[in-house]
């Protein structure tokens, strides 16, 4: 029997693909990235790529099969665009096309998503590239070499980057560049472009799309607990606002640090890997994200010495968004490090991280389900002049559910879900705010301090915050603790930090708006919740 059809590419209509490399051993994976030319190596034994034009996703080039068994249930619109059913197919077939060449070399990682036996997903992508192969290595759980012998995936990724669509405009598609999914057939094509992102939200909107119809709630948030196993945490947050350096704590094991499920046993990993930030990446403030770039490391789009590979983590020219890939255990303090699978009971706290740039929100506040339901929706953080072309000023920005790109069904089915499972485990929720103080980051003031937020909290997973007296804030109803281990009275009372009393009550009142403006979007099915949001 030919691997073609030991494999069941034949299925997928693969025919006359040659030197199929499946579940490498992460040694041979570098080697064929170096000797293919894609990457480089780096510091420490790691190796670097770069993704060329793309170097993030691209939300609007990510679109959706309308067939029968989804066009009921999908949240169509901007993040879940609709493309007909004959467009994939002809870019299908065109994708699959591209691997039948017998200069080309086809890489396959099988293995899984979602750490419970319960709920996992078996899935595969398939690339032209050792790198794209290398990263799906890092960042998916990887299998046992028995679970190989009679894998069958329930959901298939074709990688073919260097694949265009030149009829995109025919097509009724946004570029060159496409990302399309078939909920009927269980596969998704990935075309014009290198970024390996693509991927790991690809898996994580299918698993969005899944696991609520289960009654298990889907979450973009890091998690980590502590030595017995307990009182663990959940962080939500969009990117910037610290949900990796944060849960990634030396003296608490770290779940994971991007997305999880939380079904009626408790939380559980989806990943098998870690895909963190690396810009400004300082060895003093994040030492186990620094230490994670060793051998099976993957760095993305940096800049380094050419004659001594070393990385200048604060150079930006190619990109905002460097990045680093590696598995689980190269976090010496993660429950896979420890041998442990990544799962626990229920979460003890959650915490919602936002970097509010206007300067306005307080640094730490409680929030009742209600409140929580509200802030959950709006997943509010703010762009910083310069992450992204075009950007002077601060920019708030709301995405559902700390995850608005990857959502597959209306946020309210998530915030439901939330909401259900916090009052069934009475887990409490705080705000976290790692944004600017006394000003708005356009005005010379500073970043809230990490040791103040590590402070907070601390204070919330050992318990101080239970002793506090709390206040609350006129415009936004937030309830502020009026003292805590310490922290000064103008960290906690942002107000308080700036000198002009007027001008913060009138960005307040403006960001207050902005708040209003978003949520209106979601229509009546949230009208509810819009009494626990800002007055």
């Amino acid at each position: 029997m030919s691997a073609i059809k030991k494999l069941g590419l034949d299925k997928l209509g693969f025919k006359n693909i040659n030197n199929i490399y499946r579940n490498l051993p992460i040694e041979k994976i570098i080697e064929e990235g170096l000797i293919n030319g894609e990457t480089k190596m780096a510091m420490n034994g790691s190796v670097m790529v770069d993704t060329g034009e793309f170097t993030g996703r691209s939300p609007k080039d990510k679109f959706f099969v309308v067939e029968p068994s989804s066009k009921n249930k999908l949240w169509w619109g901007p993040v879940n665009a609709k493309v007909e059913k004959k467009v994939f197919d002809q870019l299908y077939n065109k994708v699959v096309d591209s691997y039948d060449d017998k200069n080309n070399k086809t890489y396959i990682f099988d293995g899984f998503a979602g750490a419970d036996d319960k709920h996992t997903l078996p899935i595969r992508v398939i690339s032209k590239k050792a790198w794209q192969n290398h990263f799906c290595h890092n960042m998916f759980i990887r299998p046992e070499l028995e679970q190989l012998s009679n894998f069958i995936p329930q959901f298939t990724i074709i990688n073919a980057s260097d694949v265009e669509d030149n009829e995109f405009k025919e097509h009724k598609l946004n570029s060159k560049t496409f990302i399309l999914f078939n909920l009927e057939k269980n596969v998704a094509i990935i075309g014009g472009t290198e970024y390996g992102g693509e991927m790991k939200k690809g898996i994580f909107s299918i698993l969005h799309y899944i696991l609520p119809q289960k009654g298990i709630l889907s979450m973009h948030c890091s998690a980590n607990t502590d030595s017995n196993n307990e009182n663990s945490a959940l962080f939500f947050g969009l990117s910037g606002t610290g949900k990796t350096t944060l849960s990634t704590d030396p003296h608490r094991p770290l779940i994971g640090d991007d997305e999880h499920g939380w079904s009626d046993d408790g939380i559980f990993n989806f990943e098998g890997g870690c895909y963190a930030k690396t810009i400004n990446l300082d060895k003093e403030d994040e030492p186990d994200i620094y230490n994670a770039i060793r051998h099976g490391a993957l760095l993305e789009n940096v800049v380094f010495n050419a004659k001594t590979r070393e990385i200048d983590f604060t150079d930006n020219s190619k990109t905002e968004n460097t990045r680093v890939s590696y598995p689980l255990n190269h976090i010496d303090n993660s429950l896979m490090a420890k041998g442990r699978i990544s799962s626990v009971g229920h979460p003890n706290k959650i915490i919602f991280l936002t970097c509010d740039a206007f300067g306005i929100l307080p640094a730490i506040s409680k929030l009742s389900a209600e409140q929580a339901m509200y802030h959950f929706i709006s997943g509010y953080t703010a762009k910083v002049a310069g992450t992204e072309r075009g950007i002077t000023e601060p920019q708030a920005t709301f995405s559902p559910c700390y995850g608005g790109p990857f959502l597959t069904l209306h946020p309210l089915v998530y915030a439901e879900l939330l909401k259900e499972k916090m009052k069934k485990f009475n887990v409490p929720v705080y705000l976290v705010n790692t944004g600017w103080i006394g000003g708005s980051a356009s005005s010379g003031s500073k970043r809230i301090s990490i040791k103040f937020t590590r402070a907070m909290i601390t204070s919330i997973l050992n318990g101080d915050i239970l002793k506090a007296e709390y206040f609350e804030d006129p415009i936004f109803g937030l309830n502020i603790p009026k003292d805590l281990n310490g922290i000064p009275s103008n960290v906690l009372n942002p107000r308080e930090s700036w000198s002009d009393k007027n001008l913060y009550d009138k960005a307040a009142l403006n960001l207050s708006n902005l708040f209003k403006e978003n949520f209106n979007k979601y229509g009546e099915l949230v009208d509810s919740l819009k009494n626990y949001g800002p007055k």
